[in-house]
């Protein structure tokens, strides 16, 4: 579904972001792939040229085929609408808005009729467990619900492509182990998932990992064990890329 062919961002008088150089990599349709590495390393950069809100200084990446730094602004608009389930990393809800209003922003748009997409809404909330909460507006909630407000609204629509930029990061282990193990089934039905993660417990839920460091992907990993012999394995390739303190201290048992 995704093929990235030498790859490549530079940020002209930026030091603070990394360059990504030459990445060369394939997402097979119904994969779940983790992109691992250091802070810093250009995990946030890949992702956000993945979902076509930054082009790439060279190379190009396919997306069934076709190359994305050529849509015009109509195309991309409907490719990021009708394709991408975006979680970004600061959660992005509108806070003029309920949980429950910013859920239903994409089939807002795509013009579902109002009654189907509360439904919708409704039985995705109570999966999340935040049904409770749809009334409530994002400032009167913790970042750990306000992160599964943004993980519902990257899903309700039911994308064929999800990429996710860190969607647990303000979640606590159990909240954590119960958005993986949805996102693990909504990944068996079909749905392709990219996620950028420093939280080994995330990556041995996917079955491909990407490692990267100082902008280019370092090794990849394969699952073909089960999830807790996989996640030693991500584990020991974190220590021999030289992984931050962040990621080797915070890791817990699966």
């Amino acid at each position: 579904m995704i093929e990235v062919k030498q790859l490549g961002k530079v940020y002209a008088g930026k030091v603070t972001e990394q360059p990504l150089t030459d990445l060369n990599f394939r997402v097979e349709e119904g994969e779940m792939v983790a992109v691992m590495g250091p802070s810093g390393s250009g995990k946030s950069t890949l992702i956000n040229l993945l979902a076509t809100l930054d082009q790439p200084s060279w190379g190009s990446i396919l997306m069934e085929g076709i190359d994305t730094s050529t849509f015009k602004r109509k195309e991309t608009t409907r490719f990021r609408r009708e394709t991408l389930g975006i979680i970004f990393q600061e959660f992005n809800l509108l806070d003029s808005l309920t949980l429950g209003e910013n859920m239903l922003v994409p089939l807002m748009l795509s013009g579902k009729k109002t009654k189907l997409a509360r439904e919708e809404m409704l039985h995705l909330a109570k999966r999340l467990q935040i049904d409770e909460l749809l009334d409530k507006q994002v400032d009167e909630v913790s970042g750990g619900q306000r992160q599964r407000a943004a993980i519902g609204r990257a899903l309700i629509h039911a994308p064929r492509l999800m990429l996710a930029d860190e969607p647990t990061g303000a979640l606590d282990f159990q909240a954590t182990k119960h958005v993986m193990e949805l996102l693990a089934e909504l990944n068996a039905a079909g749905m392709t998932m990219v996620i950028v993660t420093h939280d080994p417990t995330v990556a041995s839920y996917c079955n491909h990992v990407l490692f990267l460091k100082d902008g280019n992907i370092q090794t990849e990993l394969f699952r073909d064990e089960p999830r807790r012999i996989f996640f030693q394995r991500v584990i020991e390739s974190l220590s021999l890329l030289g992984g931050d303190e962040h990621q080797l201290s915070t890791i817990r048992p699966t």
